[in-house]
């Protein structure tokens, strides 16, 4: 059997269903900080011309676009709900295949969940297992799509929505096959952005989501696919990744090691490869007394290989990004913001903020230091040295950023995110908090999508 053979015929029978209590708490946990992060989305307009786009399509009113009471085709509220759960850039990460792990389960499993009117238990079996296929299709070519000029998310991102989709469409598993193969010539996603400011990264999800929901359709209606779409010679491994694949890690373990367990939620609304710099650095000022620009002479930071790529070249872009995408991508302006403002939120990344002279004079004196630790760039160890001007040399190390598995955001920490992002009534967001937290029990999604929408309204 090829490795999409094996994963239809594993999304498709019990386990997902039967995970563990720790994987059933994750995956909640993330479709929480889903929602809110697509609140905010919402709230910003940061994922406006998907979401008119998305309305204008139209289409049968199957499902609920997120924050709205607007009902479009499915395929159509993927789109939308996609790009506004990734919009800000503050949704999880899963730093084995870097992937924006929720962003393109979320809208699948919603969207194709309200169209079949599935039960909670059902959307969050789907969604467990497209959590499993978008984090180990990826990791298994740590960076070899970024390397290759691809968005990780959107690559691996249309196989994963093909899956949630399939099951809640209960394909048969030949036909879920036909459909993940479909999925995979969809697949890309230009990393180009990173080189001109533009925004297109935030539609990857969108677009990811829309293209899986589609490809479960078309197989459905007798479209066929290629079964060795991952492993095949002309397959995305093949084609998409710039280093080699390991098939065999996709499917080892596959329900009793479940990689939802160990995708990172996110404390900064920026790109996760510079949030362990970010960190180290709070750490070396932590306990200094105040610092101002003035007070430093430079600021060096360690930085893996993989992530200097992304976050930290050209140099000279960095410094002035031209959008506040731009800065979600620039580690020198986001530094340099973090110690000017003591903190880095949404509010830092918000088109009157990037254009400050300030932070772009601070920018300019931060340093990197490419230094290997091995592994993957998203869980590499961060260290900082900031040196001032009378003298003193302050030095902050961590061993990865927070957030992640080995250091979990609290359920308060997550709820205090989530409020945050969701805005409007406090006492409604608490609400629908609780009804996200309960999705295993309700016999549908309709309490969730109805509070998101009177939470977006306020």
């Amino acid at each position: 059997m090829t490795v999409a053979a094996e994963l239809a015929a594993w999304t498709l029978g019990p386990s997902p269903e039967r995970a563990s209590a720790a994987a059933r708490r994750a995956a909640v946990r993330h479709l929480l900080d889903g929602v809110g992060c697509a609140l905010a989305s919402a709230r910003s307009g940061a994922a406006a011309p998907a979401v008119t786009v998305a309305l204008g399509l139209g289409g049968p009113p199957e499902a609920t676009v997120l924050g709205s009471r607007r009902r479009v085709s499915a395929p159509a509220a993927a789109l939308a709900d996609g790009a506004l759960v990734h919009g800000l850039d503050f949704d999880d990460t899963h730093a084995g295949g870097l992937v924006h792990a929720t962003s393109v389960v979320l809208p699948a499993a919603f969207a194709v969940g309200e169209q079949q009117g599935a039960t909670g238990a059902d959307v969050l079996a789907a969604a467990l297992a497209a959590y499993e296929v978008v984090c180990r299709v990826a990791a298994a070519s740590p960076h070899g799509f970024h390397a290759r000029g691809l968005h990780a998310t959107h690559v691996a991102g249309t196989l994963s929505a093909a899956t949630a989709a399939g099951r809640l469409l209960g394909l048969a598993p030949d036909t879920l096959v036909d459909a993940l193969g479909i999925a995979g010539s969809a697949s890309g996603g230009l990393l180009e952005f990173l080189d001109t400011g533009s925004s297109t990264k935030q539609l990857h999800p969108g677009t990811a989501s829309l293209s899986g929901v589609l490809a479960a359709r078309i197989a459905a209606a007798g479209g066929s696919g290629p079964a060795s779409v991952l492993e095949g010679r002309y397959g995305i491994w093949a084609a998409l990744s710039a280093k080699p694949a390991d098939p065999a890690s996709v499917l080892a373990g596959l329900g009793e090691r479940w990689e939802v367990e160990r995708i990172t939620v996110k404390p900064y609304p920026a790109c996760q490869l510079m949030h362990v710099t970010l960190d180290a650095l709070s750490a070396a000022l932590g306990g200094a007394g105040p610092i101002g620009a003035g007070d430093i002479e430079s600021i060096s930071c360690e930085v893996h290989p993989d992530s200097a790529t992304i976050v930290c070249e050209p140099a000279a872009d960095k410094v002035h990004p031209r959008s506040a995408y731009d800065a979600k991508f620039s580690l020198p302006w986001s530094c340099a913001a973090l110690v000017l403002d003591g903190s880095v939120g949404v509010a830092t990344y918000e088109p009157a903020s990037i254009g400050r002279p300030e932070v772009a004079a601070l920018a300019a004196r931060v340093r990197t230091n490419v230094v290997d630790p091995g592994g993957v760039a998203a869980d590499a160890p961060g260290h900082v040295v900031v040196r001032l001007a009378d003298g003193r040399v302050l030095e902050g190390a961590v061993a990865r950023s927070a957030g992640g598995p080995d250091a979990p955001l609290s359920d308060a920490e997550l709820d205090a995110k989530f409020l945050a992002n969701a805005g409007g009534d406090p006492g409604a967001a608490r609400e629908l908090a609780a009804a996200v937290r309960s999705l295993a029990d309700l016999p549908s999604l309709a309490p969730i999508l109805d509070l998101a929408a009177r939470v977006a309204a306020a």
